[in-house]
């Protein structure tokens, strides 16, 4: 009879090779402290949905903590032209490119973001503790968060917390390109 998996083991072994102590890895991955050291000692046999949970506190795939064997894979994801998909948006003249895959959405999402000149885009609030950080490509736009805004140009960099109201802004007379990452707090997104 095959033995199953030593799930704690290797979620312990991933950890420390980390440097990850207990409660850090409670924080990312959304499970207790108590629970994960249980389980590290296989004194309790997690569900599927809180190794799930563990695995993306590793950021390794789930198979990484399920197979005894495995030496956890180095990620090499490509998303082609092809498949970079662009959002449909309320705001005439304003074009969304998603770069990021599927699978890191509500986690750290990337994007390309194009304003036709006088053209804004507003958001609402997001998931508590979601962050935005913007890179002007081309043009220059005006970013209001809350009670803060800015002027940004061609180079410029902005990070600000975007679980508030906030616009970007091309107030411009040509177009503007901005680079965007979206990174949402653990267990958030």
């Amino acid at each position: 009879m095959e033995k199953p998996p030593m799930i704690g083991k290797n979620i312990q072994k991933l950890r420390t090779a980390r440097n990850l102590t207990l409660n850090v890895l409670s924080e990312r991955s959304g499970v207790s402290k108590a629970m994960l050291s249980q389980i590290e000692t296989d004194k309790v046999n997690p569900t599927l949905a809180t190794v799930w949970k563990i695995a993306r506190g590793l950021s390794v795939d789930l198979h990484d903590l399920l197979d005894s064997n495995a030496i956890p894979k180095r990620k090499f994801a490509v998303n082609r032209n092809e498949a970079i998909k662009i959002l449909d948006t309320d705001e005439h003249g304003v074009t969304i490119k998603v770069f990021s895959p599927l699978e890191m959405a509500g986690d750290l999402e990337i994007y390309m973001l194009t304003f036709d000149p006088k053209t804004t885009l507003e958001s609402e609030p997001h998931f508590p503790g979601t962050e935005e950080f913007l890179t002007v490509i081309k043009g220059s736009v005006r970013v209001t968060a809350g009670e803060n805004g800015t002027e940004l140009h061609k180079g410029d960099f902005l990070a600000y917390h975007a679980d508030i109201a906030h616009t970007i802004a091309n107030e411009g007379a040509s177009q503007a390109v901005v680079s965007m990452v979206v990174r949402y707090a653990p267990n958030q997104g």
